[in-house]
């Protein structure tokens, strides 16, 4: 059995036994057929597998006398209770091919379990020989193999070689820092997705980097920290930044600093509008007239109302499409002008334009929904709950059931 130990967290163990002969490509498509649309968009198999959160599924079979018994192997890297659903959902396959079928899961085992125990046995033989040589201070050997691990684990990036942490690659978020000392100080508190941008002049490879993810960045608290943001803001595409306190460094930052900075992240429109960038001091704009003040109070009041009765009206559809499975899409003057079976909405989209259109429907907002519908011209989308969405277009709005409350 072939599995990446570096993304499998669990693997779910089943055995199949089917009234007649099967093979194995019988069973893998039954698998994908039969759990199709059973559990949503964000559980699909194929687009976890497409995603790399599901591993190959690997089946072994054999027959005898007319019946077919074998076992079932799936790697996950979704969390635990995500797991657990998809393999409750293999439990409901009831034919492989033309014949009866039953699947049994045996168990959901954790596969950095074992990895942990070996990891703790190791390392009390390697404290012991240690302490029993006597040539290295004991308060000295954690900081010796963290050092040693953060040197193993920095990476280089791209043609232009930057200086990055090992998750870089494949995380969908990642963090800009300045130098190679930042990610160093960021690697040895387990933040493994930062990179650096090695000063003012923006790399290529930074610039594709932030148009592709999620992208922060984590900037020193002095006048060089400002210069770099600045020319970020021109060259790269920044979702979010985070700053070090005044005349601190992020190299020189504790683990507490370091997650207190990431945690108090501001969204870059906010962050322009909060601070001038030529200084970093808060508040320093000019104020606005007492008259276009006036205006712009009016205007909200306006928006405010307007945004009161589309509430209304986007919580009565959902109400009547409760468990319909249906789209209905409206226009700029919330007039409907379709109704559609959920499941057909992104052919629908695909196909069609719906220039500044709402879309209601029973299910939940996935992040290739919002693509879609970006490219069909539709501006808000309302429904159920709104899944893990890590690009979120400004153009969009996304509004979920509970926010209708």
């Amino acid at each position: 059995m072939n599995i990446d130990p570096s993304t499998t967290k669990y693997i779910i163990k089943t055995e199949l036994v089917a009234n007649g002969v099967v093979e194995k490509p019988d069973v893998v498509g039954a698998i994908f057929g039969q759990s199709e649309g059973l559990l949503g968009d964000e559980l699909d198999l194929r687009d976890l597998q497409k995603s790399g959160r599901m591993g190959r599924i690997e089946v072994e079979v054999s027959s005898s006398k007319g019946k077919s018994t074998g076992s079932i192997i799936l790697p996950s890297s979704l969390d635990l209770v995500e797991t657990s659903i998809l393999a409750a959902a293999l439990e409901t396959i009831d034919r492989v091919g033309p014949c009866k079928a039953q699947i049994t899961v045996k168990e959901i085992r954790d596969v950095r379990e074992s990895k942990r125990r070996k990891i703790v046995e190791r390392a009390k033989e390697l404290l012991s020989g240690v302490m029993e040589e006597g040539d290295v201070p004991l308060g000295n050997i954690s900081e010796m193999v963290r050092s040693e691990v953060q040197m193993e684990e920095i990476s280089d990036f791209g043609k232009d070689r930057l200086p990055a942490g090992p998750n870089v690659k494949d995380s969908d978020a990642i963090i800009l820092v300045e130098g190679r000392s930042d990610v160093l100080n960021l690697l040895k508190y387990g933040i493994k997705n930062s990179i650096a941008v090695e000063g003012t002049n923006i790399p290529e490879s930074i610039k594709k980097l932030s148009s592709e993810r999620v992208t922060t960045a984590f900037v020193d608290g002095d006048r060089g920290g400002l210069l770099i943001l600045k020319e970020l803001l021109e060259t790269a595409e920044i979702d979010y930044v985070a700053q070090a306190p005044d005349n601190t460094e992020v190299e020189e930052l504790t683990q507490k600093q370091i997650m207190k900075g990431l945690r108090s992240k501001i969204p870059i429109d906010q962050y322009i509008e909060m601070y001038d960038l030529d200084t970093g001091k808060r508040g320093e704009h000019k104020k606005k007239s007492s008259k276009s003040q006036k205006k712009k109070e009016v205007k909200e009041v306006k928006e405010e109302e307007s945004t009161d009765s589309k509430s209304k009206l986007f919580k009565s559809i959902l109400s009547d499409i409760k468990g319909d499975k249906k789209a209905i899409i409206l226009d700029n003057d919330g007039n409907k002008q379709d109704e559609i079976p959920t499941r057909d909405l992104k052919n629908k989209l695909k196909k069609d334009k719906f220039k500044g259109s709402t879309v209601v429907f029973d299910g939940i907002i996935t992040q290739r929904l919002v693509d879609v519908s970006l490219d069909a011209g539709v501006t808000t989308l309302v429904a159920r709950r709104i899944g893990n969405i890590p690009k979120l277009p400004t153009s969009i709005d996304l509004i979920s059931q509970d926010q209708l409350a």
